[in-house]
């Protein structure tokens, strides 16, 4: 069976098995749902988040025999801000509702490219939006034209322009520790929704003062989690995957096919046309700063590798059959690589999944509470400082899919702390500047299943 004939096999075989059991399929069990929790946000110069009274993640999720739809407020558990770039905006309530077919298609006609903002929804409700910012070059007057501060472009807001400004290198002082940031207050992950201080090199020092984590984090020992949808209906997984497109091989990075060109004048695309001259490259716009820099390569029989979509069709946790899948490509230091997750067209048949109302009769999904005792053991929770002096940090090594709570207790099994790590975040921390020197046990628990860690707290 060869890689195309396989390809078409596991799709039909996914779309069936979502079409017999779309009840309970992950398109509408995967959502983070919550009604109690708020979240926060920080203030330039404050290291002390504060409460915005904003209910994060996603409030309810309804089905019928052919959509789900999720209600959210597009605001996430993790804290968000400052936006140290003059961003005056901070994540606001969406009050959103989206509308994902449970049966998506692939777009056999000419592929959809991707727009200025939502192209997809995180789990969480967080909107995901392309590699762009809005700001492209202006060959008649040689400068950079859109976006805040700059000239209209020619053609207005929303028209072609040969050379498109890259959003990740272009915009990294204004990201925040979870790598994101709002425009006119929908906050918004342009690429791997993972905080900068879990990256095997950190590229910005905003976590140093402003501490926050993000939706998940890579464990490259493991299958990423499903972490979104696409508005084409096709499911976005984080860096890790299987090897091969069947699920053999081991665990892997899933790999962008693009790269960078060999030029020094943007004269060119990668197809060869001819276009307005861009600015050379050089120190101000260095190869990578527009999207037009990059280029697609095939790699034939090397699944590891993502097509012009930056997709595959794959076996995964979720999709035992396969599906089609996009990934958050990152490079071997877990640093966010060109298209990042979508682009710069869709594989499926695009919709615009922000809906005003749900127009059918649905069905609301009430999702199971709690945790098996091995997805709790596959979090693989760190716990460190160990000793520790003034605080203790559990650190999950993936997604937090149910709330989780903390309790520190002494070797007499009294309780001397407990807090709750919320789902959506990876990382939670126990102030133990007024516990007294010595050995404990912390529980880390919900419902019947916990783990336990030793731990010892020292002072200085």
């Amino acid at each position: 069976m060869n890689n195309k004939t396989l390809q078409v096999y596991m799709l039909c075989a996914s779309l069936l098995l979502v079409g017999s059991s779309w009840a309970q399929g992950p398109t509408v069990t995967s959502w983070l749902q919550n009604n109690s929790i708020t979240g926060t946000y920080y203030v330039s110069g404050n290291s002390t988040a504060i409460g915005n009274g904003i209910l994060v993640n996603c409030q309810e999720v309804e089905y019928s025999a052919n959509n789900v739809y999720i209600h959210a407020t597009g605001v996430p558990a993790y804290p968000t801000g400052p936006f140290q770039d003059g961003n005056p905006s901070n994540a606001l309530d969406q009050n959103a509702i989206f509308k994902f077919t449970l049966n998506p298609q692939e777009n056999t006609g000419t592929s959809t490219s991707v727009t200025p903002g939502n192209i997809g929804v995180f789990i969480n409700g967080v909107a995901l939006f392309d590699y762009r910012d809005g700001v492209a070059w202006n060959p008649q007057t040689n400068a950079l034209c859109g976006g805040p501060g700059n000239p209209m472009c020619p053609g207005g807001p929303g028209a072609g322009q040969d050379w498109n400004r890259d959003a990740i290198p272009a915009e990294m002082g204004g990201f925040d520790c979870s790598k994101a940031h709002p425009a006119m207050g929908n906050y918004h992950h342009h690429q791997n929704p993972s905080a900068f201080k879990l990256d095997l090199n950190v590229v910005s020092d905003v976590c140093n003062l402003y501490d926050a984590d993000g939706l998940y984090a890579i464990n490259d020992e493991v299958h990423s989690p499903l972490l979104g949808f696409a508005y084409d209906g096709f499911p976005i997984y984080g860096a890790y995957g299987y090897m091969n497109a069947d699920g053999s091989g081991g665990i892997m990075r899933i790999k962008s096919g693009y790269q960078l060109r060999n030029i020094t004048t943007r004269t060119t695309h990668a197809d060869g046309t001819t276009v307005s001259t861009g600015p050379t490259v050089n120190t101000t716009y260095p190869l990578g700063y527009f999207r037009e820099d990059n280029e697609w390569l095939s790699h034939p029989g090397m699944d590891d590798y993502l097509d012009e979509h930056n997709g595959r069709f794959s076996v995964t946790p979720e999709y035992p059959e396969g599906i089609y899948a996009y990934f958050c490509t990152v490079d071997e230091n877990w640093n966010s690589t060109y298209p990042y997750v979508i682009g710069p067209s869709f594989y499926g048949v695009y919709t615009n999944a922000l809906v005003t109302n749900v127009t059918e009769t649905t069905t609301v999904y009430t999702p199971t509470v709690g945790l098996s005792e091995t997805e709790l053991n596959d979090l693989n929770m760190t716990v460190f400082p160990n000793p520790a002096a003034d605080l203790i940090a559990i650190q999950a090594n993936g997604l937090l899919k149910e709330s989780l709570q903390i309790r520190l207790y002494d070797l007499e099994g009294r309780l001397i702390q407990e807090q709750r790590m919320n789902q959506g975040t990876t990382i939670w921390y126990l102030d133990t500047r007024m516990v007294y020197p010595g050995q404990y046990v912390l529980s880390i628990s919900i419902g019947t299943e916990a783990i336990t860690r030793k731990v010892v707290i020292i002072k200085n």
